[in-house]
């Protein structure tokens, strides 16, 4: 089974400080939020691979622990957002086999949502009596640069 990133010519990928990844598709405007665990199979996605090469490359570059399991769902997260395809044979684990998998390693996560959405949700959370920050300095003061 081969397993290869689409669109990656419309995609701009962030890396964050704790190993997750930011990434936005510029030709619907959506954006996927990626925790550690399926930034690393993302990384593993870089070029056409198979699910044991993903998981194997998971392995060395974020945590021994990985199985073939939470590689596979993973991949599985990736092509419902379709940001992978897949060919070939179809992917087998079930839910039991990938929560088996966990004991070291946390659960893939992939979070999507469009900009459109991501403003209505941040006017919906602004609060009504909200007021900007200012700054405390007085009218004459002038600086001394």
């Amino acid at each position: 089974m081969q397993v290869e990133r689409v669109n990656t010519k419309d995609l701009v990928v962030n890396s964050m400080p704790d190993g997750s990844r930011v990434i936005r598709n510029s030709n619907n405007e959506t954006v996927f939020a990626l925790n550690a665990t399926a930034a690393a199979a993302w990384d593993a996605c870089s070029s056409a691979t198979t699910i044991a090469g993903v998981a194997e490359e998971m392995r060395r570059s974020f945590d021994p622990n990985v199985t073939d399991e939470i590689a596979e769902a993973c991949i599985l997260q990736f092509q419902k957002k379709n940001l992978v395809k897949i060919s070939g044979a179809t992917l087998t684990a079930t839910r039991r086999e990938v929560l088996a998998g966990l004991s070291a390693v946390a659960l893939p996560l992939v979070v999507s949502l469009t900009i459109g959405e991501q403003k209505a949700h941040a006017q919906d959370a602004r609060s009504s009596d909200y007021r900007a920050p200012r700054a405390n300095v007085p009218k004459d003061h002038k600086r001394s640069f």
